[in-house]
């Protein structure tokens, strides 16, 4: 690899405000914000608006489709019988 190409690999937090969820990671990404972590260090931090913790899929909040009601509509509209 080049030397000086490539951008700065390091710790960051990524932080989801609404469900309270931090995970520490490595990524490039920058910001100006920073956080004391559990291990008394400080790290970058990276404000999400969706994460695992928050997400409807991952939590078992997702809706369920109803498809079968939704090929009858599309039956009865273009006239299939």
């Amino acid at each position: 690899m080049k030397k000086g190409i490539h951008p700065d690999y390091r710790p960051v937090v990524f932080r989801d405000p609404g469900a309270g969820f931090a995970f520490l990671t490595r990524s490039t990404i920058s910001s100006d914000k920073t956080i004391e972590w559990t291990d008394g260090k400080t790290y970058p931090v990276v404000d999400v608006d969706v994460s695992s913790a928050s997400h409807p899929f991952y939590t078992g909040r997702n809706r369920v489709l109803d498809t079968a009601g939704r090929v009858e509509r599309f039956n009865q509209r273009y006239g299939r019988t």
